[in-house]
């Protein structure tokens, strides 16, 4: 995304007036004191998105909009949860606004960029509230705890780390695209050795995106130092957490499908 830099971190202060040295001194503070407060607002926007995302997603399992979104029928495999009409929407949902934020991210105001982030946190609820109707809730819980240390784990590792993360990043685009193609072949083939498989290669690859996406986002504002308050932090933080947001929701996704307990078991 092509956000512009600026000069914020410029003290103002005349060579003549400090010690040599000491305006770098103040400006790499600053600018770490700007990193900090930028990463925890994304973190912060990411956070909210899932609340939001798990309150929409519970409330739905809950009540009686569940049956608006999905139906059980009789298969000969026995009882199983599918979508209605409203529901296969409410799963496609989430990837038109992925790319809607992607695409037109720079041309959207900070409010609508933030609008849209709240309009798919929800959308991503409704299509993830059948999981209630699968899983029992206790496996549903552990997983998700499970899923937010392993998260919280790797994106430490991706700010803290002084290794260049570019060609992991590339690397599990790939693995990402690979298990895609997978999943898609399977839902022909309804092989459930290699549902197993590609569950744990996509668990490895959002594990490695979220490493490389904390490194990129901390670079990022390392290179262009968004000045608080303005357009360009605003939508970017939103941006930011979008990326973070994906990478815990497919591992946790992926997670619960070999580590969740079924309702029928």
């Amino acid at each position: 995304m092509a956000f512009g830099p600026d000069n914020r971190f410029q003290t103002g202060a005349s060579a003549w007036t400090q010690p040599l040295g000491r305006s770098a001194a103040v400006d790499a503070a600053q600018l770490d004191a700007g990193l900090r407060a930028y990463m925890l607002r994304v973190y912060n926007w990411m956070a909210s998105g899932l609340l939001l995302t798990g309150i929409v997603a519970y409330l739905i399992a809950h009540t009686g909009a569940a049956e608006l979104f999905y139906q059980v029928v009789r298969t000969p495999r026995g009882l199983a949860t599918v979508p209605t009409g409203l529901g296969w929407i409410a799963m496609f949902a989430p990837l038109a606004f992925i790319l809607v934020l992607s695409f037109g991210i720079n041309r959207m105001s900070k409010t609508t960029a933030q609008a849209l982030f709240w309009a798919f946190a929800a959308v991503m609820g409704a299509s993830l509230s059948n999981i209630f109707a699968i899983y029992t809730s206790a496996s549903i819980a552990s997983t998700f705890f499970i899923t937010a240390a392993m998260f919280a784990a790797t994106s430490l590792y991706g700010y803290t780390t002084k290794a260049d993360l570019t060609r992991l990043g590339t690397f599990m685009m790939m693995g990402l695209i690979g298990i895609l193609i997978a999943g898609l072949v399977n839902i022909f083939l309804q092989s459930s050795a290699l549902q197993f498989a590609v569950s744990v290669i996509g668990v490895v690859v959002f594990v490695g995106l979220t490493a490389y996406d904390t490194q990129r986002i901390k670079a990022d504002y390392l290179d262009y130092a968004y000045a608080d308050g303005t357009e360009e932090a605003g939508k970017r933080s939103v941006f930011d957490a979008l990326s973070l947001y994906l990478n815990f929701v497919n591992m946790f996704q992926l997670l619960l499908q070999f580590m969740g307990v079924r309702q029928s078991e």
